[in-house]
């Protein structure tokens, strides 16, 4: 009997892959190309205002008839009610929350027909997600790139314990960047894995040649996290801009200095216009994995035979006779 995937069918996706929310970077070309290649395509919508945001979906529903999402930074964005209101009038199916409490608008998203992803750093807040009526947590370790949970609890250790405390499909992010580590997602109780720099180090990316550079150049122990005196962790990849920016930090900056250090108009320099004396860029730990640029399609493909390939070779480790 053929056993179906939650989270592929809830998503309506052929592949139990989602791309990151990447914020004020992201842009439909790669969005699309990861929903046409039978993943889910996300858009972030960082801190653009509701007019950007729209163009891109626009954009995203020219370029593709299959499912893609909008992932909405609830604490980043100033315009989180308008955002909401905008998946809403564009019929977006799919949709994930993050850095803040998703509950207060979880119900209105069902009531219209969408399926809520929210993004947990530990268990007491999918715990709470879950009660709220979310349909799918992602689960993200300290791996991951971008802004991280003060927990830094990693995804191998978190993963489990999700699976122990709640019933929802899980969707494994940070530090996946191939077929192992979806099969690793797998074996710890997940549905599915969420990517964001495997996905940057794409054709379709959009992304400066400089960051991608970057990316193919880093090694296991690259990334650095700016922003633990403050409180406001960020996992990066060195750059001229963010060395000054930890420099600073020792110096003893402010939140609101560093907030405005490393705010999405300088990962906008860094990552789409490759100035990395003038902005940062976003990395996880899985960087130091990616040795190639390929197209979004044949990722993805890759990682589905990869993935079967490592969990057949898991099963025979066993060493059980059947």
């Amino acid at each position: 009997m053929k056993k179906i995937n939650k989270l592929t069918e809830l998503l309506g996706i052929t592949y139990p892959v989602i791309q990151g929310g990447m914020g004020n970077v992201s842009n439909a070309t790669l969005a699309a190309a990861v929903s046409n290649a039978g993943a889910l395509g996300m858009i972030g919508a960082g801190t653009m205002t509701p007019d950007q945001v729209e163009d891109i979906i626009l954009e995203t529903k020219r370029k593709t008839k299959k499912p893609f999402g909008v992932n909405i930074a609830l604490s980043v964005s100033e315009h989180a009610e308008e955002l909401l209101r905008l998946v809403i009038k564009h019929q977006i199916k799919n949709v994930s929350l993050s850095a803040g409490n998703p509950a207060p608008y979880i119900s209105n998203l069902r009531e219209h027909h969408c399926i809520v992803m929210t993004v947990a750093g530990t268990v007491a807040q999918a715990v709470k997600a879950e009660k709220a009526g979310a349909h799918i947590v992602i689960g993200e370790g300290y791996e991951a790139a971008g802004i991280n949970s003060l927990a830094e609890t990693t995804t191998m250790a978190f993963i489990p314990q999700l699976k122990t405390a709640i019933k929802l499909p899980i969707i494994a992010a940070g530090g996946i960047g191939d077929g192992k580590g979806l099969a690793a997602a797998f074996a710890l109780g997940a549905c599915g894995v969420q990517m964001g720099t495997r996905f940057i180090a794409t054709k379709e990316s959009g992304m400066h040649a400089n960051y991608l550079s970057a990316i193919l150049a880093s090694k296991d122990d690259s990334t650095l996290i700016a922003g633990k005196t403050v409180n406001k962790r960020r996992r990066v990849l060195p750059t001229p801009y963010i060395e000054n920016v930890l420099k600073a930090e020792e110096k003893g900056m402010t939140v609101s200095e560093y907030l405005a250090a490393t705010s999405e108009a300088h990962h906008v320099k860094g990552a789409v216009d490759g100035q990395l004396e003038e902005g940062f860029i976003n990395g996880g730990q899985i960087a130091g994995l990616i040795k190639d640029i390929p197209l979004v399609e044949d990722l993805i493909l890759t990682m589905m035979t990869e993935a079967e390939v490592s969990l057949r070779a898991a099963l025979s480790y066993l060493n059980i006779n059947r």
